[in-house]
């Protein structure tokens, strides 16, 4: 079956599915929802609302956490002889959640493979420590998940979806008046929006990318500390975090208190990484630290202009590279090396993290080394075509001048055969 044919087909499925759950709600005697479906939001609750959430496509019901008898239309439904809980407190939703979502052997008839820690991870969790403490203004599991639509984390119409996850923090992180008793800024959304992360998770797709939830936990959220930031980046950043350790910025940052990555980078507004971040222009993060005329200036300012220098000699044989191509020229071999000068150049940007001159020169040497060799051979290439050019044309020219001659011989021999008797 062609792709297109199975979504298409899944996509009958699933509308087929949620019109039986919404049918059987509507079978079933509901008095829930026959009188929360005519209420105003957010005590408004449709069966064709309902029908959509895990929950009721699983086989819970109303009463399953709200308690009462749903198949009464008296004062019994709202009992307590029936367990009614009626409106649950904010300060007892994990706890409720939890009835269910920490029994293993209750959620594995659903799905074996969901973790059944989430409270214990709440309650490690700075929304969890509040909460305990009676602040019923942070998070609880509602304000992320939702309340009676909730779809499962691979939904893409899911709040905690990964492309959904920022703005979902967002609605309580970019709150200012929420977020003014606990002193927090509001502007990590509007710096997440414009960084390299956001760019690879919303524009270009990849699911993988960082988002709020892959640096600051999502049922044990808590922001990373100066000394732990490190660990963090380093989850998708090995290699970077293994040069770090070794460089002398390790012990400096560690002695100075600052946290390793984000003092270059910084957080959430992570931009692409440049080599003007480098040297003493405007971009420059090494100025932040160091002086004009230390050492640490010197490396910087060396550094910059060698990984300019090569990036200019690859984009200067690229260009003539180009050239040799478009005229006909055969440089498949001189391009493909020229994808090993990118590379060296790309692992010199990386080596920098060692803050070694010695390290990232060498893989500065290589990459100039090959785009030297590769410059040339684009030299030779068009060197070729003139000279094919300049053969092509003298044999041209050749060509005219003997069919010229023939021309005039032929007109010759016409001529003295007009003269003679017939």
């Amino acid at each position: 079956m062609r792709p297109a044919k199975v979504s298409h087909f899944r996509g009958l499925l699933v509308a087929g599915f949620l019109l039986l759950a919404a049918s059987a709600w509507a079978q079933a005697p509901n008095t829930c929802l026959d009188c929360h479906s005519a209420l105003e939001p957010p005590q408004q609750v449709t069966a064709e609302h309902f029908a959509a959430d895990i929950h009721a496509q699983k086989g819970l019901t109303c009463a399953s956490c709200h308690g009462g008898d749903p198949t009464k239309d008296d004062d019994q439904a709202m009992s307590k002889a029936a367990g009614f809980r009626g409106q649950i407190k904010r300060s007892q939703i994990p706890e409720l959640c939890a009835s269910c979502h920490s029994d293993a052997t209750y959620m594995h008839k659903f799905n074996p493979s969901l973790r059944t820690d989430q409270l214990a991870q709440s309650k490690t969790s700075v929304h969890g420590q509040r909460l305990a403490k009676g602040d019923e203004q942070v998070a609880v599991c509602t304000d992320c998940h939702s309340v009676h639509g909730i779809r499962p984390a691979g939904d893409s119409r899911s709040s905690v979806h990964p492309l959904n996850v920022a703005a979902t923090c967002s609605r309580c992180h970019s709150d200012a008046q929420r977020m003014k008793p606990y002193k927090l800024p509001t502007d990590q959304f509007a710096g997440y929006s414009a960084s390299v992360h956001h760019e690879a998770l919303a524009v270009r797709g990849d699911l993988s990318a960082p988002t709020c939830t892959t640096c600051h936990g999502n049922h044990g959220a808590a922001p990373p500390g100066v000394a732990s930031v490190e660990n963090v980046c380093s989850n998708c950043h090995a290699f970077q975090a293994q040069l770090f350790d070794a460089s002398p910025h390790k012990t400096v940052f560690a002695a100075a208190s600052l946290p390793g990555c984000v003092t270059c980078h910084s957080n959430h507004r992570i931009h692409h990484p440049t080599d003007a971040m480098l040297g003493t222009g405007p971009q420059s993060v090494c100025t932040n630290c160091h002086a004009e005329g230390d050492a640490g200036f010197k490396v910087a300012a060396t550094t910059q202009e060698k990984l300019i220098g090569l990036d200019t000699a690859i984009e200067r044989a690229d260009e003539l590279l180009d050239r040799a191509e478009r005229s006909g020229m055969d440089v498949s071999q001189a391009k493909l090396s020229q994808t090993q000068a990118r590379d060296a150049l790309t692992k010199a940007r990386v080596t920098i993290h060692s803050v070694t001159v010695d390290r990232i020169m060498q893989d500065v040497q290589t990459g100039t080394k090959l785009a030297e060799q590769n410059l040339a051979a684009g030299n030779q290439a068009l060197a070729d075509r003139d000279f094919r050019r300049l053969g092509l044309g003298i044999s041209v020219i050749v060509i005219l001048l003997t069919i010229a001659g023939l021309w005039l011989y032929i007109r010759e021999l016409e001529g003295r055969g007009g003269s003679r008797p017939a």
